[in-house]
């Protein structure tokens, strides 16, 4: 049967709706961090990563390179940010000169070692206001429940929320689960090039390259991309053989 048209009422509920949630992209589109990569750029429907919000960003598989590059990720987005942040561990194993080199200087971060109250602390954290972000480590499952309270406390305060999710093994379908998260990242580490024209069978002199991979995004189109490593300014590269590469074609 062919379906009903809808009635005056409730075509009249989908304008209004339609002009908030207008209203509302283009508000946060003023509260967004753009990672100055202009394919990755628009396919965010805020332009960037959007701030007073939760995001994941995880490891591609349990190896340390894998844990390395979502660290590093995290950290460059921090860099470019003012202000204090807050780095939730489960237990004291972070590299800070590591994190300097993506940008992120140590004396900017305070790090609390939480063990098993990982989120509990991230949450607490957001409550207040005078933070610039507040990242965790956060390994297994995440309940539907639990990202929406992160959501929620990140978006009442205006603080950028990044849970750095920690994968056991490779394609984990625990990453695949429901969540609040606005954005969700997937973070390979790849080889590098060889950086010495006289030397090309040497290889890992390069820039580090990593695999982003949007897996899900509120509002806007996965992708995939191959980038340059965050450099001493917090900032990626889109590795140059690839810059015409398309999420859809990724």
């Amino acid at each position: 049967m062919p379906s009903r048209p809808p009635s005056p009422a409730i075509s009249l509920l989908r304008q209004r709706i339609a002009r908030i949630e207008r209203r509302h992209v283009r508000g946060l589109a003023e509260r967004s961090l753009p990672l100055g990569i202009e394919a990755i750029d628009q396919v965010l429907p805020t332009g960037g990563i959007r701030l007073g919000a939760l995001h994941d960003a995880a490891s591609a598989g349990p190896d340390t390179e894998h844990a390395a590059a979502a660290s590093l990720f995290t950290a460059g987005i921090l860099a470019r940010l003012d202000g204090p942040i807050l780095w939730v561990l489960r237990q004291a194993d972070l590299f800070a000169p590591g994190l300097a080199g993506a940008g992120l200087q140590p004396d900017r971060v305070v790090f609390a070692e939480a063990g098993k109250a990982v989120l509990a602390v991230m949450e607490e954290g957001l409550r207040h206001r005078g933070l610039a972000a507040v990242v965790a480590e956060h390994t297994g499952r995440l309940t539907l429940v639990a990202s929406r309270r992160l959501q929620l406390a990140a978006e009442q305060a205006g603080i950028l929320a990044i849970l750095i999710r920690r994968s056991p093994s490779f394609d984990d379908p625990v990453l695949n689960q429901p969540s609040a998260a606005v954005t969700s990242w997937r973070i390979t580490a790849l080889a590098s090039p060889p950086a010495l024209p006289h030397a090309p069978d040497t290889p890992g002199l390069g820039r580090a390259r990593w695999r982003l991979d949007l897996t899900r995004c509120r509002g806007g189109e996965p992708g995939s991309w191959i980038v340059e490593a965050c450099d001493a300014t917090g900032r990626l590269g889109l590795v140059s053989e690839l810059s015409d590469r398309s999420s859809r074609a990724a």
